[in-house]
This record gives C-alpha cells, structure tokens and sequence, in this order.
C-alpha cells in the first residue's frame, strides 16, 4: 500500500504531522499541501513537511490517491466544497476533527453522490497544546487511538484502506458510529477543555488572582494542561458539539453539588466515600486505557 500523491489540506500540527508519518513510513511518493495562509505552506515545504505547495485546496487535490482534510471543524463544509469538482470515487478522503456528526453532515450536503462513499471521518486521540506546522512530529500519531466512524455510504475498500494507513503509522483503531463517537468525546474531552477553560478564568479573574497562580504545583498544571489548546480550535469544537456537551455540563454540576453539599453539611464520612469512588475509578483506568 504505496500512495502517489497525498493532497493535504491544512498543513499545521495534525495535518503536518500526518505527512512527515506517512513519509516516514514509506506510504507516499509526494505530498502536495495547501493552507489558507500561504507562509504555513512554505513554511511546510522548506521543513519538508510537503514537497509542493498548492495554490488552492482544490489544486492539492488534484491527481492525489488520498485526501487529508486538516482544517478546524467549522471549516469542513468549506473545504470539502472547495475541492469536490476533482474528487473521484478511487480515493481516499479522510479528515481529524474532534466531532463527528457535524463531519458527516456537511460530507452528505455536499458530496451526495458516489464521492461520499470514499469519505471516512477519522479522529485521531492525540494532538499538543501548541498550534502550527513548526511543531509537526512524525510519531504524534505512535501507539494513539484513531476513531473511524464510517457511514452507510462508506465503500468497504476505502474503510480498509483507512484502517491499513493508520494502523501503519503505529495506531490503535476503533469504530463507531458518528453518534457515539461525539457523546463520548462530550465526557471525556470536550467537557474536561470546558472546566479547564472556566477554571482559568475564575482563578485570573479574582483580585488576587496571579498572586494564587504564582503559588500553584503540579498537580494544578497537569489539571489545567488543556487549557493552553488552540482558541479557535476548541471554540469550533465546542461549538459543533454543544448539545451533548450541554447534557454532561449539567451531569457534572450535579455531581459537584453533591460534593458541595457534603462540604455545607459537614458530612465527612459520606465526602470520603465519593472521593475513594473517584480515586478507584481512576486507579481502574489507568491501568486500563491508553493516555490521551
């Protein structure tokens, strides 16, 4: 499995990271990049990132064998219009987005007919809180999970091709449906990005707020870690899946009223046993699930 051309859109950390991968591994003979800002695609080309630089998302596509789609969610729909006068039925056309059903959706309003079926959503669990092509890493994607969340439309071939690339760039795959996949994401990522955002703001903006941020360790820089991602990003991401984000916000207020109302009480015992719940649900986890 050897590709001719990748047509890559989007040359930052995920999709720049995808090429050097790729190239590393043997998988492709060139790569032909195309960023909304022209300094990102040169920048690219001189790291060798791509070994050409697009004029146009539609030119980036034009005779490639596999398609990355690397623009921030919002921007699918866009991108995908931008570049379906040269798609074929023979590709292989995949995005990384960080939601599923908003994909898939602007996949099915704009490809429609046979194209759609070489469409296949794909979500790589991995990335860093620093943006841009300059930070592009061959092994960003070793020993990750990458979600594939195949539609009805989806050919088996492409399905196979997809899991045969990343599988060879060292990834775990998994998958399931568009659905699932962002309710789950809602839980364990999105809202996580949404309490580290909030935490941020609430300590920065009390009066003593920098003098409290000057005395915090560890455990508060790995607790807010997240909270350094790509603004843009994670406002599209936020966004596009806001319903379901919506519905774990308000499972987790719940809970931290709960606590809340252990600490109004005074209710030590019953603190200590929700607390060893948490701890023993984390202990279990670790043990069991890959970092993200």
């Amino acid at each position: 499995m050897i590709f001719e051309q990748l047509g890559l859109i989007g040359c930052g950390l995920m999709g720049g990271s995808f090429a050097l991968a790729l190239k590393r591994a043997g998988l492709v003979k060139t790569v032909v990049g195309y960023s909304k800002s022209p300094s990102t695609t040169e920048r690219a080309r001189k790291m060798g990132v791509i070994d050409v630089e697009a004029p146009s998302a539609l030119l980036a596509v034009s005779g490639a064998d596999i398609v990355l789609i690397a623009v921030p969610v919002a921007a699918t729909e866009a991108t995908l219009k931008s570049i379906k006068h040269l798609l074929t039925p023979q590709m292989l056309i995949m995005d990384v987005g960080s939601t599923k059903r908003d994909v898939v959706d602007a996949a099915r309003r704009v490809l429609r007919g046979g194209n759609l079926g070489s469409f296949v959503p794909a979500h790589p669990i991995t990335g860093k809180e620093v943006a841009g092509v300059e930070h592009a890493d061959a092994d960003l994607y070793v020993d990750k999970q990458v979600i594939l969340t195949p539609i009805e439309h989806t050919q088996t071939k492409q399905l196979k091709m997809a899991i045969d690339v990343w599988t060879a760039l060292g990834c775990r795959v998994q998958q399931m449906s568009p659905e699932a996949h962002d309710a789950a994401f809602a839980a364990v990522s999105h809202l996580p990005h949404l309490l580290a955002f909030a935490l941020m703001n609430a300590i920065s903006g009390q009066a003593q707020g920098q003098d409290f941020l000057s005395l915090a360790g560890p455990g508060f820089r790995d607790f807010t870690r997240i909270a350094a991602s790509d603004p843009r990003v994670w406002r599209d991401i936020l966004l596009a899946n806001r319903e379901e984000l919506l519905t774990q916000s308000k499972i987790f207020q719940a809970h931290l009223q709960t606590l809340e109302l252990m600490l109004t009480n005074n209710k030590s015992k019953a603190l200590e046993e929700l607390i060893v719940q948490a701890s023993s649900t984390r202990a279990q986890w670790q043990m069991n699930q890959p970092q993200d």
